[in-house]
């Protein structure tokens, strides 16, 4: 006899022989289950049915330039029954055609109501009256180190479900367009290309996130979008199509102010907003806003940098006369302007 299978009979001799407990009686479904699992199982259940498969078709070129048609796919949820859903801007935007595929196995095309790659939000509908929804939760009481789901479509994989934990708050994500994001949530429940614009829930199947970006090579580095920020871009989006920002028409870039302006001036922050465009016939070309100035303030708060500037720049101030204060060679200037609405 080899061996190995010598071995393999001993162990078999010995258990058989060995005072073994008797098994324990069936459990429940229900028993099987620890803490943990019941939650995640209980999030899934009530929030999967409204989480949907997002396929969209778009005109592009190949690199040869010739035209081309493009597919994409992403993840959203429904927030009202009567069919509005919310996705990511970059999963829909500039689409010829957007298909949603629902967990019952229905197939509907959707209509584009708005969307703000700034924040990289986008509202969609669909012809539908009786969709599962889910509970819109609240991002500014969250705590590192809680339960945190992600529920989505990556690569193809429809009602996919990981969980991890929230691994940290108040990160900045830069959009494509350019503009920082803020109040961006940081999870290691995994996500993949696909799970664009699914959610993020937590422990009580609220949604918490709007699952938006990965970093590339990383491993469980992953973000999502607060909600609250996603309640104010959906209301702005529902009520205009787009979201409404303020403009003054400036180009410029975050940097030290020189140590002889802050002695000379007395100035509190270390850094400013310099000028380096400004487009002609702006409110800030109008209010004499100069190459080379440095932006400390704006009505009566200091600046620090381009990317506090444009979120200050709300819909708020569209209309309503403001105040720049601005460093030019040595002195400190007060200069009005009144902000118009962006466009594009």
């Amino acid at each position: 006899m080899p061996p190995m299978e010598a071995h393999l009979r001993f162990v078999a001799e010995d258990d058989a022989t060995s005072n073994v407990p008797p098994a324990p009686p069936a459990q429940s479904d229900p028993q099987l289950l620890d803490a943990y699992s019941r939650t995640v199982v209980g999030v899934v259940e009530r929030v999967g049915p409204a989480v949907v498969s997002v396929a969209v078709t778009r005109q592009g070129r190949d690199r040869l330039g010739r035209s081309r048609r493009l597919e994409g796919t992403g993840s959203g949820f429904a927030f009202t029954p009567d069919g509005y859903l919310l996705t990511n801007s970059h999963v829909v935007s500039g689409a010829r055609q957007i298909g949603v595929s629902l967990p019952d196995g229905r197939q509907l095309d959707a209509q584009l109501i708005g969307d703000d790659p700034d924040t990289d939000l986008a509202v969609i509908r669909v012809g539908a009256h009786d969709l599962p929804t889910v509970a819109l939760g609240s991002s500014r009481r969250l705590r590192v180190g809680q339960i945190a789901v992600a529920i989505g479509n990556p690569l193809g994989f429809q009602n996919t479900v990981t969980a991890g934990v929230i691994s940290a708050l108040g990160r900045s994500l830069r959009a494509q367009t350019g503009r920082l994001m803020d109040d961006v949530i940081q999870t290691d429940a995994a996500l993949n290309p696909g799970n664009s614009g699914g959610p993020l829930v937590n422990s009580a199947a609220q949604v918490i996130g709007v699952n938006t970006a990965i970093i590339p090579g990383a491993q469980s580095i992953c973000f999502a979008t607060g909600i609250d920020t996603a309640r104010w871009v959906v209301s702005q989006l529902l009520a205009h199509g787009r979201v409404r920002r303020a403009w003054i028409g400036v180009g410029g870039t975050t940097v030290p102010v020189p140590r002889r302006l802050q002695r000379a001036l007395a100035l509190e922050q270390t850094s400013a907003v310099r000028i380096s465009d400004v487009q002609k016939d702006s409110p800030a070309s109008v209010a004499g806003l100069e190459d080379g100035d440095f932006i400390i303030g704006l009505d009566g708060k200091p600046l620090a940098g381009i990317d506090e500037l444009l979120r200050m720049l709300d819909a708020d101030r569209i209309g309503r006369l403001s105040v720049l204060r601005v460093v030019r060679g040595a002195q400190i200037l007060h200069l009005t302007l009144t902000p118009q609405e962006r466009r594009g």
